[in-house]
């Protein structure tokens, strides 16, 4: 188990490390110039050429990213142009309510999501089985931001049953549990689909295996056939594909924060995108990068605690 650990850490590396260089490469090819941002419209030649010279920017491509690199291993990210104030500083006050939001749209939507499946595998070809099909479909469907505005217009505004703009507080506190709701359920959406569709074809399988018909033979309740030996053995698929949508739910993060004006790394990313301040656009690629790959890296461990031939390959 530790020597794959090990192995997909070291696979991790080189991905970052590209992940680094494509992010680096793609604001260079901006045609903003950061010193001029710094600098301010009104700022002459000579001023915008010693702020290029204090940035670092009078060099070559590639002794720019050396340093950058260099300024990385030592947990240096910048300092933003727009406001001054360490990206590192920015960033720590931004994950944490990031985190909040995946945490209560995956609370809800992973279960819903395996108990849809489970029960259209159950009652397969029934109408029911052919109801949730069809919500999967239309939930893989529709987009997070019309989800999103669709869920602001009534149950915001015409309703006004839910706030829908910022965050009111932490999680545990009843104005931060009521803010996160809509945010939760537009990211989450989209989630529950997926999976569902995922279990429901694992299951199906499963039921059909000969563990399970033994099991049946013995006199188990369906309830312990299904939950025990159908669906436990149906959940290796459904956790790599949860892994790659998790990853993926990043994206859809950085949509729902600006929709509902959520102050976290993905709202950032889009404000320091549009003001040009590539300091603090580059440290959310990296946070939001690292988040995918680490994202990844946890469900290579869960395979290979479900499945032991994934252990010995």
């Amino acid at each position: 188990m530790l020597r794959h650990a090990l192995h997909r850490f070291a696979l991790a590396v080189p991905v970052l490390f590209g992940v680094l260089l494509i992010g680096f490469l793609l604001m260079q090819v901006v045609p903003t110039d950061p010193a001029t941002v710094r600098a301010g419209p009104q700022a002459t030649q000579e001023v915008i050429a010693e702020i290029r010279r204090e940035l670092g920017l009078d060099q070559p491509i590639w002794v720019q990213f050396g340093l950058y690199i260099w300024r990385l291993a030592q947990g240096d990210l910048g300092v933003s142009i727009i406001n001054n104030v360490p990206v590192t500083q920015e960033l720590g006050a931004t994950i944490g309510p990031t985190l909040e939001l995946m945490f209560a749209a995956l609370v809800w939507s992973i279960p819903s999501g395996i108990l849809l499946g489970t029960v259209a595998a159950y009652w397969r070809g029934s109408l029911l089985d052919r109801l949730i099909m069809a919500v999967s479909v239309a939930g893989v469907s529709v987009p997070v931001f019309f989800l999103g505005l669709v869920l602001i217009w009534f149950v915001g505004f015409q309703w006004q049953l839910l706030p829908f703009t910022g965050r009111a507080g932490p999680l545990w506190t009843l104005d931060g549990l009521l803010a996160i709701i809509l945010p939760a359920v537009t990211l989450g959406g989209v989630f529950v689909g997926p999976v569902a569709r995922m279990t429901r074809t694992a299951v199906v399988d499963a039921l059909g295996a000969e563990h399970v018909r033994t099991a049946r033979a013995k006199g188990l309740t369906e309830r312990l056939v299904v939950l025990r030996h159908a669906l436990r053995n149906a959940l290796i698929p459904v956790i790599t594909l949860i892994g790659l949508q998790i990853g993926f739910l990043l994206g859809g993060a950085v949509v729902t924060e600006t929709i509902f004006s959520w102050p976290g790394v993905g709202r950032l990313a889009v404000g320091a995108i549009l003001s040009s301040d590539f300091p603090m656009a580059q440290g959310t690629i990296i946070v939001l990068s690292a988040g995918f790959i680490v994202i990844n890296l946890v469900v290579d461990l869960l395979y290979a605690v479900l499945d032991p031939r994934v252990r010995q390959s």
